[in-house]
C-alpha cells in the first residue's frame, strides 16, 4: 500500500515538490550564506519525493541549529508550513485525500524548522 501511495504522490505533484527542493538545495549550496541549510533542503527533497512510510525524527538541535532554525522560520519556514497546512486542509475534504493531507502535515512540521531533523523508515 505504501508503494502505491508513494507512486500516486509522485505522479500528482511529489516530483515537482522534490525537484524544486533539490533546485533550492543547489542554489543554497552556491552561496556561502545558504550552505548550512543545504542538507535540510536535500532531506526535504527526498521526503517530498516519497513521504509514505517515513517519519520525521528530532536529532537534537544545538545552539547553532536553533539559530539556523530561527532564521529559516523568519525567512521561509512559516510560509512553507502554511502552504502545506492549507493543502492538507483542502485534501481532508475527501476521504481519499486524507492520507495525502497527513503527508502535508508532516511536510509542514519539517519545513517549519528543518535543521536538526531527519527522516526514518516507519
Amino acid at each position: 500500500m505504501r508503494l502505491l501511495l508513494n507512486i500516486l504522490w509522485f505522479i500528482f505533484g511529489g516530483w515537482i515538490s522534490g525537484t524544486l527542493w533539490l533546485l533550492a538545495a543547489v542554489i543554497l549550496a552556491c552561496t556561502i550564506i545558504g550552505l548550512p541549510w543545504t542538507p535540510a533542503a536535500v532531506r526535504l527533497a527526498w521526503f517530498s519525493y516519497a513521504p509514505f512510510g517515513k517519519t520525521v525524527e528530532e536529532t537534537g538541535v544545538g545552539t547553532t541549529g536553533l539559530i539556523l532554525n530561527v532564521v529559516w522560520f523568519v525567512l521561509a519556514g512559516w510560509w512553507l508550513a502554511l502552504h502545506h497546512l492549507v493543502l492538507a486542509a483542502a485534501l481532508t475534504v475527501t476521504i481519499i485525500g486524507i492520507p495525502f493531507a497527513w503527508q502535508h502535515i508532516k511536510l509542514a512540521a519539517i519545513s517549519f524548522a528543518p535543521v536538526g531533523r531527519t527522516m526514518a523508515e516507519a
